[in-house]
C-alpha cells in the first residue's frame, strides 16, 4: 500500500484529496504547511508527494528544490498541484524536478491515474535487477538509481534518470522528441516538445563533461554519442 503525503493549505481540497485517496486504498498523511511536512518527510519518506505551489510558508517550488538537493530525499516522486496553468509555469515545476504537474480544478480520476503512473515508473526503476553501466568515469547503478561522475554523486530526478537511461540504451541512434516523450513520459498528459528540451538542458547541467555526449539533432531531437574525448 503506497504512502502518499499531501501538502495543501486549502482545507477543503486537502480533505477531499485525503478522502478520495484513502477510498482508492492509499495510505495518506496530509499537511497544511511545508515546515511540518519537511519534518515528517525527514523522519519517514513517502512513496509519493502531492505538493501545492501556493503555500503559506515555503512555497511549493522552493520546497521541491529543497527535496531535490537533498541526497536522502531527492528520489521522492513529486506531483505538483497548482492553480497556475500556463505552459511556462508547468515547465518551471518540471525543471525543478517534479515528476508530474496537474492544474486546479482537476479530475480526481485523472489525478489518481497520474499517481499510479508515477508510482509504476518509480517502482519499475527501483526494482530492476542490478545493472552497473560505466562510460569512462560516468558510473550508473540501475538498482540504487545512483549516478556518479568522477566518483562524485549527482542527484537526478526519476525522470532525468529515465531520460538518461533511454538515451544511453539507444546510443548513436537519433531520437525524435516525440519518441522520447512516448518512452520517457509514456501516457502522461500535458507534456510538450519543450518538456524534453528542458529536461535535456537540466541533465546536461548535471553531467559535467559528459553533457557533450548528448547531441542536439536540429529539427528532430537528440542522440547519445560519447567519443574517446569524453572518457
Amino acid at each position: 500500500m503506497a504512502l502518499v503525503y499531501i501538502i495543501e493549505d486549502d482545507e477543503d481540497i486537502n480533505e477531499l484529496l485525503v478522502y478520495n485517496l484513502e477510498k482508492e486504498g492509499f495510505k495518506v498523511k496530509s499537511f497544511y504547511n511545508s515546515i511540518d511536512a519537511l519534518k515528517e518527510i525527514r523522519e519517514k519518506k513517502p512513496d509519493i508527494l502531492l505538493l501545492d505551489i501556493m503555500l503559506p510558508d515555503i512555497d511549493g517550488l522552493e520546497f521541491c528544490k529543497i527535496l531535490k538537493s537533498d541526497e536522502e530525499l531527492s528520489d521522492i516522486p513529486i506531483i505538483m498541484l497548482t492553480a497556475k496553468s500556463t505552459e511556462i509555469d508547468k515547465i518551471v515545476g518540471l525543471e525543478l524536478g517534479a515528476d508530474d504537474y496537474i492544474t486546479k480544478p482537476f479530475s480526481m480520476r485523472e489525478l489518481i491515474a497520474r499517481i499510479r503512473a508515477v508510482l509504476r515508473r518509480h517502482k519499475r526503476y527501483s526494482s530492476k535487477k542490478r545493472e552497473e553501466i560505466s562510460i569512462g568515469d560516468l558510473n550508473i547503478d540501475t538498482e540504487s538509481l545512483e549516478v556518479k561522475v568522477s566518483g562524485k554523486r549527482i542527484n537526478l530526478t526519476s525522470k532525468e534518470f529515465k531520460l538518461l537511461m533511454f538515451l544511453i540504451k539507444n546510443a548513436y541512434k537519433v531520437l525524435s522528441r516525440e519518441e522520447i516523450l512516448n518512452n520517457v513520459w509514456e501516457n502522461e498528459y500535458d507534456v510538450y516538445d519543450r518538456t524534453v528540451d528542458v529536461h535535456i538542458r537540466h541533465l546536461r547541467e548535471k553531467l559535467g563533461k559528459y553533457k557533450e555526449c548528448i547531441k542536439t539533432i536540429r529539427g528532430i531531437g537528440y542522440k547519445w554519442e560519447c567519443g574517446n574525448s569524453h572518457l
